[in-house]
């Protein structure tokens, strides 16, 4: 088949390679002149390693990232924990965005894959694409939507969540944190800051930290507007550990401000069109699972495509989807507003119910489990 890639994200990367691989005539739609990535740091589990091992990027992940083995939060104000998530064998791994994209890009670019860049779409009519300030594009028997959170072609409408966080990317710094954790601190749901350990960049040696700060979904302008000094005194007085890290941020600007939504498209696909990744659904990162699914998309759209005709690939992709979508949506849903809200209700339920709770077996495995991206995870292939 004529096969457009809406976006050369982790998904449209992904499924790129894959359905090339499968003999597909694959062409990349992407707005920059140059495909690159946008973001800090991110969470790899290991259902999403599975399949970049399955592309063949997952030694140069591995090289470039850094395990993960546990997740840590504690209260700002106890010093009690109040999320600790120990992976076991499943490793998770804490990667830069640049890493990630260079070892996808890498496996991509040795594929006969058309590149069309310095496109930026801004709808789809009957199998072509339309574009910015540019002519259609020629008919595709499918189209998959890998354009994530900013896609023109998706129908959903997400809900706006009350609160994003800034980012940023740093130096890692030696004995200061534990090197293989990912380490958080709250005060109640309205504050949180957290350090993840992300390797290397491409080409480089310097380890390299994604530090983060929950904000108020329109409180970026106040934040900035506040000053460095105040806000890291704040920063300071909730976790005093943290301290090398803030002395790197100079400037604002260092850190970019992330907005996030929540939703699910019922039927990720239309006819002719299929979404995967962020165009399919949002979430908060809480529970780190975003490349992951993008991945895990890719890969069972590719499956469905080798195995059925167009008009059955596309149902049986959803089918394939849907159970793991929907408990971790679900699950992103109920867990989100104890850790980032203004609720004052949530944090002591949080911390002296369901922490306890969580720490009871069963729960200690069905939390690994949620973690690493396996919970009502359908066997792959």
């Amino acid at each position: 088949m004529k096969i457009a890639i809406a976006g050369a994200g982790i998904g449209g990367l992904a499924a790129a390679t894959l359905l090339s691989r499968a003999g597909h005539e694959v062409s990349v739609f992407e707005q920059f002149l140059s495909p690159a990535p946008v973001g800090s740091g991110l969470m790899i589990q290991s259902a999403g390693l599975a399949v970049l091992d399955r592309l063949g990027a997952g030694p140069a992940v591995r090289e470039m990232s850094a395990p993960v083995n546990r997740i840590l939060g504690r209260s700002a104000s106890s010093g009690r924990r109040v999320l600790d998530v120990h992976y076991g064998k499943e490793t998770g791994r804490g990667i830069h965005r640049a890493a990630l994209f260079q070892a996808l890009h890498d496996q991509a670019q040795g594929e006969d894959i058309r590149w069309m860049t310095g496109h930026k779409i801004t709808g789809a009519e009957k199998g072509r694409l339309l574009f910015e300030g540019q002519a259609q594009s020629e008919r595709f028997d499918l189209i998959v939507d890998a354009s994530g959170a900013s896609s023109a072609l998706s129908p959903m409408r997400p809900k706006p969540l009350p609160f994003g966080a800034v980012w940023g990317t740093l130096d890692w710094v030696e004995g200061a944190m534990p090197e293989d954790h990912l380490s958080q601190r709250y005060l109640r749901a309205d504050r949180m800051i957290g350090i993840l350990p992300v390797g290397v960049l491409p080409g480089g040696t310097v380890r390299k930290a994604a530090f983060f700060w929950s904000l108020p979904q329109d409180g970026h302008e106040a934040w900035r507007a506040r000053g460095l000094g105040p806000w890291k005194e704040e920063a300071l007085s909730l976790w005093p550990e943290v301290a090398p890290y803030l002395d790197q941020i100079t400037d604002t600007s260092q850190l970019t401000m992330a907005r996030y939504s929540h939703g699910t498209l019922s039927r990720p696909y239309e006819d002719g069109i299929v979404f995967i990744g962020d165009a399919a659904r949002r979430a908060s990162p809480q529970l780190g699972q975003g490349a992951n699914m993008a991945l895990l998309d890719a890969a069972a759209l590719a499956d469905a495509l080798e195995r059925l005709p167009l008009n059955q690939a596309l149902p049986a992709y959803a089918r394939r989807r849907r159970w793991h979508i929907r408990i971790y949506q679900l699950i992103s849903a109920m867990f989100t507003p104890a850790y980032q809200s203004d609720s004052r209700l949530l944090p002591p339920i949080r911390d002296n119910l369901l922490f306890p709770l969580s720490q009871v077996p069963p729960m200690p495995f069905l939390l690994r489990q949620l973690v690493s991206g396996q919970l009502f995870l359908p066997r792959q292939r």
